[in-house]
């Protein structure tokens, strides 16, 4: 006798099954995404430390110790933005900061403030005198540098972060580039380097490659020099890290972070690398200022050479904390009708409008 052989139909899984496995399946390569994407940040950081033997400034030797400031994650904390000019410097040569500024923020408001330090004021360093301010870490090195910023502002800086050209141009690239309004033709010939740094920038809003913004922030050949040069820095600045608080571009970060990290030097750990990044994340820049203002601004010669010299300091240490108390992106309130009047019924003068007794 044939024996039948019956077929069975595999019974098909409820589509609330292949549902729950697909979402399964989506989260576990999110947190393998997540995991590789941790890894590679906290690597990409820690190459910002650079050993002895990698660093810039290891042929520096100060002549005494500068104590850093120890940031407790709780109080205002400020980094010292070093850009410097390593072109026809030699291995082994110091060399001067090209520029300067200062980044603080504040944990509690979210608020943060860029300060722009002009290189050629004349101030006090510790150990040696007065002398132009971007010269300090040619004779001790980032600390001495954020030791002599920090007298001069009447701040604590914490942190330093130095990078070169190339380390500003390779952060523009890797995020794509920054969309930008450039106020006049600028036109420069550098004859350095095979005039690799020549600048050539035209009129109007544009997207500035990493190159183009070198070009930018660089410009200082106009009537007001260095003074318009450091507001274009800062405003630059402004836009880039609006563009880095981006979703698209925190999602990048390990790839930021790497292109950047052979230009980078700085003595952040890591770990407090993370927690500043989750406070510029969620910071605002409430204002930008140049270090000495105007106002405060007084021409001295020294050894027959210009430099900028400081009409008070403890004016502009008062000027300093007057911009950190402030925040640009807050309406001011409109005055009343009458200002003579008060909602208190004052008449301006702490008299009140009653009659007097």
């Amino acid at each position: 006798m044939s024996r039948r052989t019956s077929k069975t139909k595999p019974k098909k899984k409820p589509l609330w099954k292949w549902l729950l496995i697909s979402f399964a399946t989506i989260v576990v390569l999110l947190i393998g995404a997540s995991i590789y994407w941790g890894v590679g940040v906290y690597n990409a950081l820690d190459d910002f430390q650079k050993s002895p033997d990698e660093s810039r400034f290891t042929d520096i030797e100060p002549e005494q110790t500068v104590e850093i400031p120890k940031w407790e994650g709780k109080e205002r904390v400020n980094i010292l933005l070093l850009g410097g000019d390593a072109r026809g410097v030699e291995e082994g040569q110091a060399f001067r900061s090209d520029s300067m500024l200062v980044a603080s923020f504040d944990p509690v408001t979210k608020n943060a403030h860029l300060f722009s330090v002009l290189r050629d004021t004349y101030a006090t360093i510790e150990g040696h005198g007065k002398g132009r301010i971007n010269t300090a870490i040619t004779m001790g090195g980032p600390s001495l540098a954020m030791k002599t910023v920090g007298d001069l502002l009447g701040l604590e800086i914490q942190y330093y972060v130095y990078t070169d050209f190339e380390g500003f141009k390779a952060l523009i690239d890797t995020i794509g580039g920054i969309y930008f309004d450039v106020e006049k033709d600028m036109h420069y010939t550098d004859n350095a380097d095979g005039n690799r740094y020549d600048i050539d920038l035209k009129k109007g809003y544009q997207l500035l490659d990493g190159d183009k913004a070198l070009q930018y922030v660089r410009f200082r050949h106009d009537a007001m020099s260095d003074y318009t040069r450091t507001e274009r820095q800062r405003n630059f600045l402004k836009a880039v890290a609006s563009e880095l608080q981006s979703t698209w571009n925190i999602v990048k970060m390990k790839n930021i972070l790497e292109s950047v990290s052979p230009y980078i030097e700085t003595n952040l750990e890591v770990t407090d690398m993370l927690k500043l990044g989750q406070l510029g994340v969620s910071s605002h820049v409430g204002g930008t200022a140049q270090i000495p203002p105007m106002e405060l601004v007084q021409e001295e010669h020294v050894g027959g050479a210009s430099v900028i010299g400081i009409r008070d300091s403890d004016a502009l240490v008062g000027y300093v904390q007057q911009i950190l108390s402030s925040d640009e992106t807050i309406p001011e309130q409109t005055e009343s009708a009458d200002p003579s009047t008060d909602s208190s019924g004052s008449d301006g003068s702490g008299a009140s409008s009653s009659s007097s007794q």
